[in-house]
């Protein structure tokens, strides 16, 4: 009898013993998957987050167009600096410095169109002359400073001043 109830003993044992592995091992791959899904997760934020910054920036594009769109003429136009004329004296000037892009109200500098996490790899003002009127043609490249992989957004812009259109 009291055999019978040592080699008991030894079974139950040996199956707390499965059963803990068992689980050891369910625990163990359970939490590797957790830990890949937030892996993912979090480069999913962040290329997220990129892409947010570099959509936000069409706002440079946008102000320089409304801008350009209420002159009335070009007081002087390089690659990477455009004057316009206002009225009444009033000029409004966009150059671009280092990497910003600065805008001037009258002489004063407002300030950088672009956030500081996003850097102007180039910008080029172009002047169209047709017989109606002028327009500026508008290249602008931008990257982000949290990108890796250093990717660069392109925005186009062709815009006819006041008046011709």
């Amino acid at each position: 009898m009291e055999i019978m109830k040592l080699k008991i003993k030894n079974y139950k044992r040996g199956y707390v013993l499965l059963e803990l592995l068992f689980y050891i091992v369910f625990l163990s791959i359970f939490s590797l998957i957790v830990i890949n899904a937030i892996i993912v997760m979090t480069r999913t934020f962040k290329e997220t987050a990129i892409q947010a910054e570099l959509v936000q920036s069409v706002a440079i594009m946008e102000k320089m167009s409304r801008e350009i769109r209420q002159a009335y003429d070009i007081f002087s136009i390089s690659a990477t600096d455009l004057v316009l004329n206002t009225g009444a004296s009033n000029t409004i000037e966009f150059k671009l410095v280092g990497s910003d892009i600065q805008f001037w109200d009258a002489g004063n500098n407002i300030g950088n169109l672009n956030t500081p996490n996003i850097i102007v790899t180039s910008l080029t003002f172009s002047q169209i002359t047709t017989v109606k009127g002028k327009a500026v043609k508008i290249v602008l490249s931008l990257r982000s400073i949290n990108d890796s992989l250093n990717r660069v957004k392109d925005f186009y812009n062709t815009i006819v001043l006041r008046g011709i259109y």
